[in-house]
C-alpha cells in the first residue's frame, strides 16, 4: 500500500517508520512535512492509497489541507485518516464534516501507537480503494 504521511515532527515520522517496519505487509511511505508539500506530491500524479494527516502543522493546517483535498474532483476520493494529538471536539467535528475516513488520537505510549497504527493498516489493506 502507498501511504502519504503528512507530518512536520521528525520524531513522529521516525515513530511511523519504526512501527511499519515491524508489520508483515510492506508499505511505501511518502513523507510530506506540510500541506503545501503534500499538495505538490499529489499534483505530481502519483496518488497514494491512503493519507495519514496531522492537524497541527506550520504554513497550512491539516484542516486547511483537508478542505483543499476534498474540494478537488480527482483527489477527494483519497481516504484521509487524521493522526493527531488533538482531542479538540471542534477539530474532530470539522474533520468529519469535511469528509475524513477516520480520526486517530496518537497515544503517548509507543506500544499503543504501534498497535493503533497496525489496526489502521490492516483495515485499509482489505478495504476496496478508489483512485479517481
Amino acid at each position: 500500500m502507498n501511504v502519504l504521511f503528512i507530518e512536520d515532527d521528525m520524531i513522529e515520522t521516525m515513530k511511523m517508520q519504526r512501527a511499519i517496519s515491524k508489520f508483515q505487509s510492506k508499505h511505501r511511505i511518502i513523507e510530506a512535512k506540510n500541506g503545501e508539500e503534500a499538495l505538490d506530491i499529489l499534483k505530481g500524479g502519483n496518488l497514494p492509497d491512503i493519507i495519514l494527516l496531522d492537524l497541527n502543522m506550520p504554513r497550512m493546517s491539516g484542516i486547511e489541507f483537508l478542505s483543499i483535498l476534498k474540494a478537488d474532483e480527482k483527489l477527494k476520493y483519497l481516504p484521509t485518516i487524521i493522526l493527531t494529538t488533538s482531542e479538540n471536539r471542534v477539530d474532530l467535528l470539522k474533520c468529519f464534516e469535511i469528509g475524513i475516513a477516520g480520526y486517530i488520537i496518537k497515544p503517548l505510549k509507543y506500544e499503543d501507537y504501534e498497535a493503533k497504527l497496525k489496526r489502521v493498516f490492516e483495515y485499509w489493506e482489505i478495504s476496496e480503494l478508489i483512485k479517481a
